[in-house]
């Protein structure tokens, strides 16, 4: 086996489509999600909104590397959510929670988790990190997502740096745009009291604006052969690193 490669949220949306794409022939892929698709050989079936089962895959890293001589490695977290959608003092705070572990804590330790069990392999070593571009704007009824796609982003250029210092993985965050998923409907159902800005995904929709999620992933898959810095924090509209 020359590939090995982990994805979150495999089951739908870019995290499928990433799937679907995986640009390395033979390579042994495992889907990370809560439920499973048609696009998923190999899954754990796990809700990472759950702190519990970060250590499992953690394991997942260290059991299936140990020995592995192949020629490529990757993790791509493309897990997250936009639930709840709606201001944050008016939201339900079980479910806030939820989304803050999932879209920042969860990132952050299983990307450090996958770090660590690549660190002596020999191979080409790709972490990549799904954000957006509610990082560096402002959506009212967003605070908990811009937020930990901005905490996520500013993780990625640090490790980037650490990497380049000691340890050789290369670690990217990429803004995907806006892409016709499962995501993008929920935004244009939700309530314009929750989420002021929802004429404006409205009208991407309505326009025919949205982006095809193959065609993104193919996208996201090429960046690793462009050569970029370390660290990079790309948006995939503008394609360059900041």
């Amino acid at each position: 086996m020359r590939t090995l490669v982990w994805i979150s949220g495999a089951s739908g949306g870019l995290g499928q489509a990433l799937m679907k794409t995986v640009p390395w022939d033979g390579a042994r892929v495992i889907g990370i999600s809560r439920g499973c698709s048609a696009a998923i050989v190999e899954h754990l079936a796990l809700d990472l909104a759950d702190p519990s089962t970060w250590p499992v895959v953690g394991a997942s890293f260290q059991r299936e590397l140990a020995g592995f001589n192949g020629e490529h490695v990757a993790f791509v977290h493309a897990a997250g959510t936009i639930d709840p959608t709606g201001f944050a003092a008016e939201v339900d705070s079980d479910a806030y929670l939820r989304n803050v572990l999932l879209n920042s804590a969860a990132a952050q330790v299983l990307g450090q988790l996958f770090l660590a069990a690549t660190q002596s392999l020999v191979a080409r070593r790709h972490l990549v990190m799904l954000t957006s571009g509610a990082a560096r704007s402002i959506y009212p009824g967003w605070a908990s997502y811009g937020a930990g796609k901005a905490a996520l982003d500013q993780w990625v250029r640090n490790v980037g740096a650490e990497q380049d210092e000691r340890g050789g993985v290369q670690v990217l965050s990429v803004a995907p745009g806006t892409v016709n998923t499962a995501m993008q409907e929920k935004l244009r159902n939700t309530p314009e009291t929750d989420f002021p800005s929802r004429q404006k995904f409205l009208d991407l929709y309505n326009q025919g604006n949205l982006s095809d999620p193959q065609q993104v992933a193919a996208q996201i898959w090429a960046l690793l052969d462009q050569g970029l810095s370390n660290g990079s924090v790309v948006d995939l509209r503008k394609l360059s690193p900041s």
